[in-house]
């Protein structure tokens, strides 16, 4: 019998699991005050290469303007951070 099948198996795959586009809140710099920012807007400025089931905004970084932006999932200290340089989270 091969060695495969006479090791026992360790932990588990979710078949369920959700895959996540990430985006920082220091890469936001890169678009003008005030733009309205989407998935589509990450995809076109090469932040995320490819939209799996959703983007994804985190807390790492400083934003200095203000934008309007819409994604599937935020973290508290991004949400922060963005209403505080006076822009807006919408979640999808």
């Amino acid at each position: 019998m091969p060695l495969q099948r006479r090791l026992p198996k360790r932990g588990f795959s979710n078949l369920f699991r959700k895959q996540y586009s990430v985006v920082n809140v220091r890469d936001l710099d890169r678009f003008e005050p005030n733009a309205q920012v989407d998935s589509e807007a990450f995809m076109e400025r090469g932040l995320v290469k490819q939209v799996r089931d959703g983007v994804k905004l985190l807390g790492n970084g400083d934003i200095s303007h203000p934008l309007q932006i819409k994604v599937h999932k935020v973290s508290r200290t991004a949400r922060q951070k963005v209403e505080a340089a006076g822009g807006t989270v919408d979640l999808v």
